[in-house]
């Protein structure tokens, strides 16, 4: 199990295909696997991984929080697809001192704070059971991506954004608008829980894909 070695283009790429159909490492929540595999990472993925990239971007807002991330710090090589080799575990043994988790690694550790998250979780969809169904406010958004020229592909700026996944928002119908000299600008619908996407973060992730976004603004914003 692994990524291989994240800091060259092949870990990477395995990294990119893993986040094909995941927004986290684990589970459906930032977790402290998220935290492991981006400290390990010494710089952004290129656009081209934009799966990776979008990944990045997304675990990237939590640093200010990423202590108080649920899980338990496990050693890189704990992460990733199973049929590929841990890159980590030829050093092991020339620098054990190196390998000491902060976090806790030891089975003992691990497995009782496994136990008192899974615990947690239980108690909180119990919680979540007992009470009568809450009105989610939703809204309508129509965003205006503009690309930075007219040799911008944009079915590749359009699969980019599709990427972009996130509790809470659902991606619908685009089509591309014209601007002037030969310029489109890609037009597409969303609609998003006002609780958990706002304009800003969908923003913040859109606009990383700086290859080939100049900007992005709100063409139309209606609560539903």
């Amino acid at each position: 199990m692994g990524f291989g070695d994240l800091k060259s283009p092949t870990g990477l790429k395995v990294l990119n295909d893993f986040l094909a159909d995941k927004s986290y490492i684990e589970g459906y929540v930032p977790s402290q696997a998220d935290v492991a595999v981006f400290d390990a990472l010494s710089s952004p993925p290129s656009a081209e991984l934009f799966h990776a990239l979008r990944w990045y971007n997304h675990i990237k807002s939590y640093q200010k929080e990423k202590a108080s991330l649920p899980g338990v710090k496990k050693p890189l090589g704990k992460y990733g697809p199973a049929d590929v080799a841990d890159a980590t575990a030829a050093s092991k043994d020339e620098d054990d001192d190196d390998d000491i988790d902060l976090f806790g690694s030891d089975d003992e550790e691990e497995s009782a704070a496994a136990k008192k998250l899974k615990e947690e979780r239980v108690a909180q969809y119990e919680a979540k059971k007992s009470k009568k169904p809450a009105l989610i406010a939703k809204s309508s958004i129509l965003l205006d991506v503009k690309p930075w020229d007219d040799e911008t592909d944009m079915a590749k700026l359009e699969a980019c954004v599709r990427t972009i996944q996130m509790d809470g928002l659902l991606w619908g119908s685009s089509k591309l608008v014209p601007v002037g000299y030969g310029i489109k600008k890609l037009q597409i619908q969303c609609v998003v829980e006002d609780d958990k996407v706002g304009v800003d973060q969908l923003e913040e992730l859109i606009t990383a894909f700086e290859d080939l976004v100049q900007s992005m603004d709100v063409a139309a914003f209606n609560k539903i």
